[in-house]
């Protein structure tokens, strides 16, 4: 089972439950998808048709099962310290987008093409701006639509340069991308600088980081 649909049924019965039952859940959801990953086998893939392209929304590799793996323990050591929320701190939201935040990069690591990559990139922008929104206040509503943007224009720049790279090459895959002579290449390096924050494309970082809340920082911080 693609681990991503672990997590979006996972933050649908997030959100549909609450007090105990709710805690149960949320750590069950990462050591269900942590045993699901035991069963993965290397090279098996989710291939679509999309014109005359190939999407891969699902492909097993040694890169994505490292950090599949290590996503998996972020969520659970993230979804513990998130026990501590209360209705009165907006936890349905913020549990929710936790978990959605989470599958989204759990969903990034496993594509094995660019469309579907930017799929999930934006799903990360969506679903954890919603971390800074909980906190409630004036700062973090504009620190958060300031990351919102800039983060669906980092999106928008993977999409350019995906189409850019299909014009180019006749393929859209998601692997080694030459910079040589190659426009695409570049766009899309700076569209990964902004989403890994390189130096001076970092400063969303500083700007919307401290206005999230103490459980939205911490899962920031890990995805």
């Amino acid at each position: 089972v693609p681990p991503v649909l672990i997590f979006l049924v996972g933050a649908l019965v997030v959100a549909l439950t609450k007090g105990h039952v709710r805690r149960v859940v949320l750590l069950a959801i990462p050591v269900i998808g942590a045993l699901n990953l035991l069963g993965l086998e290397d090279g098996a893939t989710i291939e679509l048709e999309l014109l005359s392209y190939t999407l891969v929304p699902f492909e097993v590799d040694d890169l994505a099962m490292m950090f599949g793996y290590l996503f998996h323990l972020a969520a659970f050591l993230g979804n513990l310290f998130a026990l501590h929320l209360e209705k009165k701190d907006g936890a349905g939201v913020q549990h929710t987008a936790a978990v959605l935040y989470a599958g989204s990069a759990i969903g990034a690591v496993y594509t094995g093409d660019l469309i579907s990559l930017f799929v999930f990139w934006e799903l990360l922008a969506l679903t954890s701006v919603f971390l800074i929104w909980a906190r409630k206040t004036e700062r973090s509503f504009h620190a958060g639509f300031r990351y919102l943007v800039i983060h669906v224009l980092s999106g928008v720049l993977l999409l350019s340069g995906a189409l850019m790279l299909a014009h180019e090459t006749g393929s859209i895959a998601f692997g080694p991308i030459s910079l040589d002579g190659s426009m695409a290449g570049w766009v899309i390096l700076i569209a990964f600088g902004i989403k890994a924050a390189f130096p001076l494309l970092h400063t969303w970082i500083t700007d919307a980081y401290p206005e999230g809340t103490p459980t939205g920082t911490v899962f920031l911080s890990a995805f």
